[in-house]
C-alpha cells in the first residue's frame, strides 16, 4: 500500500482529511505532496504516518544544524579577519588559522571548545583528541597540552571558539538542575571529545551573535553560559563535567595535588612528601593523578616548568641558563636536554624560530 505525505499548513490543523482509496492512503491538507512511501503489509496507517513525520523532523533538524554551522563560520570569520586569537568578550576566546600549524604548547583552563571550520588535535600524554565542526572538546581541569591545527587553508581557515567554565557556576547549575553527583570522584579523565548536538550548537551560535552586540553581551552572555553548562550536563559528558564542580575538581586529593604543582612548579617535587600530606599512598597518588591528567605528577610539573621557561625566553629576553634557574632547574644542561626533547629544538634556537615566524606573515 502507498502512503502519500503532504506538507502541513500553518494556518490550520496539521491534517484536515485522511482517506483510503484502494491500496493508497492520502493525507490531505491543501498543500503540495512531499513524498509517497510504500506501506508494508504489516504496518498500520498510524505507524506509516509517524514514520513520515519523524523523517520530516529529522530533515528539518539536519537543515537547521547546517544553517547554524554556516552562521558560526560567518560570525567568527567576520570578527577574526586575521590569523591569531582574541578574547572579545569575558570568558570567550576566538581562534583563526589559515594554514595547518606545527604543534603548539600551552596550558588550557576548564572550558568547552567548538570548531566552526577545520579541525584540530589535542595531545595529552599518549592520547589524542581530535575535534571538528561535528565534535566538541571538553576540558575540566587546568592541563598543559600540545595542540595542532590539522585542517586549514586561506579559502577555508580554521575557526573555533572556546568558552571558559567556572567550577562555581557549574556547581550552581548542578544543584539547580537536581543532578546526582557521581560516586567515583577520582579517576575520570579530565578531557574528552563528544558529538555536537543541535541544542549545544544553537546555544553557541547565539553566543557568537553577541559578538555584534557587546552591550547585550553583558546581560545575555552569563545566561547563555548557564544554558551551555546545562546542555553539557544533560549530554554524554555530564558525568565528566560533574567533577569540575566537586571541590573544585575531582577528588579533593587530586585537586590539591594539581593546585600545589601549579603554584610550586619551580620547587623540587618530593612525591613521598606530597602523598603523605594528601593522606594517600605514593602508588595511589600516581594512579589517580594520571587517570585524571594523563600525566604523572613529575611529567605534569616538567611541562609547567618548560612552558614557563619558554614564556620567559620569549617575553623577557633572558638566556637559557637564567630561564632554567627561574623555573626550578639546578642544571642548565639538564634543562637544555629536556627543553629540546619537548619542543624539538634547543632553547635559543627555538626562540629564534618563533620570533622569525612571528615576523614573517607567510609563516602564520
Amino acid at each position: 500500500m502507498t502512503v502519500v505525505a503532504v506538507a502541513p499548513c500553518l494556518s490550520s490543523d496539521h491534517y484536515k482529511r485522511a482517506e483510503a482509496s484502494g491500496d493508497t492512503i492520502i493525507t490531505e491538507n491543501d498543500c503540495r505532496i512531499l513524498q509517497s512511501c510504500q506501506m508494508d503489509d504489516g504496518a498500520t496507517r498510524e505507524e506509516v504516518a509517524m514514520d513520515v513525520i519523524d523523517q520530516r523532523r529529522s530533515e528539518r533538524e539536519a537543515v537547521l544544524l547546517q544553517a547554524n554551522r554556516e552562521e558560526l563560520v560567518e560570525r567568527i570569520g567576520r570578527t577574526m579577519r586575521q590569523d591569531g586569537s582574541a578574547q572579545p568578550l569575558p570568558g570567550l576566546h576566538l581562534y583563526r588559522h589559515s594554514i595547518p600549524l606545527e604543534q603548539v604548547y600551552s596550558l588550557v583552563e576548564p572550558s568547552v571548545c567548538v570548531v566552526a571550520q577545520g579541525s584540530k588535535e589535542f595531545l595529552l600524554g599518549e592520547s589524542r583528541y581530535r575535534y571538528d565542526p561535528f565534535h566538541y572538546l571538553l576540558v575540566t581541569v587546568d592541563l598543559p597540552y600540545v595542540g595542532q591545527v590539522l585542517e586549514a587553508s586561506k579559502e577555508r581557515p580554521f575557526l573555533s571558539l572556546r568558552l571558559d567554565l567556572a567550577p562555581t557556576l557549574v556547581g550552581e547549575i548542578l544543584v539547580e538542575g537536581g543532578h546526582v553527583s557521581p560516586q567515583d570522584t577520582a579517576s575520570v579523565r579530565a578531557i574528552s571529545v563528544s558529538p555536537v548536538d543541535g541544542h549545544l550548537l544553537d546555544a553557541m551560535v547565539r553566543v557568537a551573535r553577541l559578538l555584534d552586540a557587546p552591550d547585550e553581551a553583558r546581560v545575555l552572555l552569563p545566561l547563555l553560559t548557564r544554558e551551555i553548562i546545562y546542555r553539557l550536563l544533560r549530554g554524554e559528558q555530564g558525568a565528566r563535567l560533574h567533577h569540575l564542580a566537586i571541590l573544585r575538581g575531582y577528588s579533593p586529593h587530586i585537586a590539591r595535588a594539581i593546585e600545589r604543582l601549579r603554584h610550586d612548579f619551580d620547587q623540587p617535587l618530593r612525591i613521598e612528601q606530597l602523598a603523605r600530606e594528601l593522606g594517600m599512598s605514593v602508588s595511589g597518588l600516581q594512579h589517580h593523578f594520571k587517570a585524571v591528567t594523563a600525566l604523572s605528577p613529575l611529567q605534569f610539573q616538567k611541562r609547567l616548568r618548560l612552558l614557563e621557561a619558554r614564556r620567559l625566553l620569549l617575553g623577557e629576553n633572558i638566556d637559557a641558563a637564567s630561564a632554567a634557574y627561574r623555573v626550578g632547574y639546578q642544571n642548565a644542561s639538564h634543562f637544555n636536554r629536556e627543553y629540546k626533547s619537548f619542543f624539538g629544538l634547543p632553547p635559543m634556537r627555538d626562540v629564534q624560530r618563533l620570533r622569525e615566524g612571528a615576523q614573517d606573515p607567510a609563516s602564520r
